[in-house]
């Protein structure tokens, strides 16, 4: 029996969304990597009377950015999973508006996908498959 739904769809969108959000990670180690060329050039430069040194700016950003990054991608793909069996009503919910926060694909798949959630036939799948 076909159900009429868009779960899988959802959950293919989920995936890629969650691979992208590790691509962006990149950035942050980029960002971090800057840091840490920043921090040890002011080091090397012994004339330069600098109250702080902007490198650790760059690095703490890039850290808490990566980490931040990171643990979203893995919560996405993890929601993606759970789209897939059907598992985890809640999970994915918070993660659909997790994934309004993150931008404009992250927006138009989060507000389809509560759409589709609060569906009342959906959620009786959900409550079958526990």
């Amino acid at each position: 029996m076909q159900s009429n739904n868009n779960l899988n769809t959802f959950s293919v969108l989920f995936l890629i969304k969650g691979i992208l959000t590790l691509c962006f990670a990149i950035f942050f180690m980029f960002y971090a990597g800057l840091g840490f060329f920043v921090t040890s050039a002011v080091e090397l430069d012994q004339s330069n009377d600098m109250p702080f040194n902007p490198g650790i700016i760059l690095i703490v950003i890039g850290a808490i950015g990566l980490i931040i990054t990171v643990t979203v991608g893995i919560l996405t793909i993890l929601a993606s999973s759970y789209l897939k069996s059907i598992k985890n009503y809640n999970f994915i919910f918070a993660m659909a508006v997790v994934s309004c926060l993150t931008g404009i694909l992250g927006i138009l798949l989060g507000v389809f996908t509560l759409i589709e959630l609060s569906k009342p036939e959906i959620k009786q799948m959900f409550e079958n498959n526990n």
